[in-house]
């Protein structure tokens, strides 16, 4: 059985992943076998997590995805010691109508698996108020258990001391307090860290992470508030199917937004992933059947993109005679014309008559239901999608037939449809799930 709990925090930008990280290789160096889990859509946490524990981290999701899906996801931690599920915004955050099996919140993945939380609070211009915070988390809903509180940032022992205090007369566990420590900062950028496998000093980052933290927190209390876990029986996996047999993927910097669940739900049905890489001018696989790009950073190499065309050329030659789709920066690039941040135009590879721009930034942020009006790869007409979308680019225009009919987590309509032109098919949300 294992020891299973969940990482999160009253909001974003306190100290979740990175105590996630530290807290997973600090065990990992005891020799425990510790598996992570990411509450939520993010699509890069878990590969961080993966760099922490040594192995594969996936995406549970109570908004996109049924009971029966999530504990699949899970079982795959029966042989861990322990398991740890990094929240996502704060404990309780997620959107305001109901999804497959919650609202998308860490909380709902907490209560449904009955697995504690540990609470990262920064007490920041604050002493006291951080116990009434804490307790207010604590008590907000029945299901949800508190196992304890890391505090994070702490300016000084004094300082600590009365967060320390409010909180033991709160009846709340403190396992530790971090103060500040510039030297474990993971860096970012506009979609939030900057990956995994592009940081060649993640490995030691995370080690200083994790020998900063077994310094000022109890490792050992940590573990004895976690529940015992095991995984249940599941008649249901994941209700993906691949969108071909042999499947050429775009993956290098600019292609890497794919969730690791779809690529393990791929190859469990029988399918082949063989990869490419566009920024090194690379083309499809020739006997691949589809090609699929995924997200990424293509307004960060928009000239380098425009510029390969052997890889523009090649993926146009494919697209005449197989199925092509592209997600959110992969459909950007199936499109005509980006935009970059400098205001300059790049020329894309035309398969689809979409014109981006990134040079007025504008988010686009929140889970998507797509009702399909057209097949696209592995996927029928009719088939409700959920997905996710996050990105800064303005549609300048969107020539092309709608793919689907698309609405926000309210119900409301959106105008990102999605395209579908030939052979070739693009949306700007990620794909989680489709609905059974």
């Amino acid at each position: 059985m294992a020891a299973s709990l969940v990482i999160s925090a009253p909001a974003s930008g306190v100290g979740k992943t990175t105590l996630t990280l530290a807290l997973a290789r600090a065990w990992r160096n005891r020799g425990l076998n510790v598996q992570c889990f990411k509450s939520g859509p993010d699509y890069i946490d878990p590969a961080f997590h993966a760099a922490a524990t040594g192995r594969a981290s996936v995406n549970v999701d109570s908004w996109a995805m049924d009971r029966g899906t999530i504990a699949h996801l899970v079982s795959r931690a029966a042989d861990a010691d322990v398991v740890l599920a990094e929240g996502s915004m704060g404990l309780f955050d997620g959107v305001a109508a109901r999804g497959v099996s919650g609202t998308g919140a860490t909380a709902d993945i907490a209560e449904m698996l009955g697995w504690p939380v540990v609470l990262v609070i920064d007490p920041s211009g604050q002493a006291q108020t951080a116990a009434a915070i804490a307790a207010g988390l604590r008590d907000y809903r029945a299901g949800v258990r508190l196992g304890g509180v890391v505090l994070n940032r702490v300016a000084s022992p004094r300082h600590e001391d009365l967060v320390r205090r409010a909180l033991n007369e709160a009846g709340i566990k403190v396992f530790g307090a971090l103060p500040r420590h510039a030297e474990i900062s993971l860096p970012k950028r506009h979609l939030g860290l900057v990956q995994a496998e592009e940081q060649a000093e993640i490995g030691k980052l995370i080690d200083e992470a994790a020998r900063f933290v077994a310094e000022h927190v109890d490792l050992d209390a940590v573990l004895h508030s976690a529940d015992k876990w095991s995984p249940q029986a599941v008649a249901n996996g994941l209700n993906v199917r691949p969108p071909g047999q042999r499947i050429a993927l775009a993956r290098d910097a600019a292609f890497s937004f794919v969730y690791p669940h779809m690529l393990e739900a791929w190859r469990a049905a029988g399918a082949e992933i063989v990869p490419f890489s566009p920024l090194a001018d690379e083309v499809p696989d020739a006997s691949a059947d589809v090609c699929w790009l995924p997200g990424g950073y293509p307004e960060l190499h928009a000239g380098k993109i425009a510029g390969n065309a052997r890889f523009r050329s090649g993926l146009r030659a494919f697209a005449e005679t197989r199925p092509v789709h592209g997600e959110c920066g992969g459909y950007m690039v199936l499109g005509a014309g980006l935009t970059d941040a400098d205001g300059i135009r790049h020329e894309m590879t035309g398969l689809l008559g979409l014109e981006t721009s990134f040079a007025k930034r504008r988010m686009h942020l929140g889970y998507r239901l797509a009702e399909l009006a057209a097949p696209m790869p592995g996927h029928k007409p009719g088939a409700r999608l959920r997905g996710h979308e996050f990105h800064y680019s303005t549609i300048l225009a969107q020539p092309d037939t709608p793919l689907a009919v698309v609405h926000d987590a309210t119900g409301a309509v959106i105008a990102e449809t999605g395209s579908r032109r030939g052979h070739a098919t693009g949306t700007f949300f990620h794909l989680i799930a489709e609905d059974r």
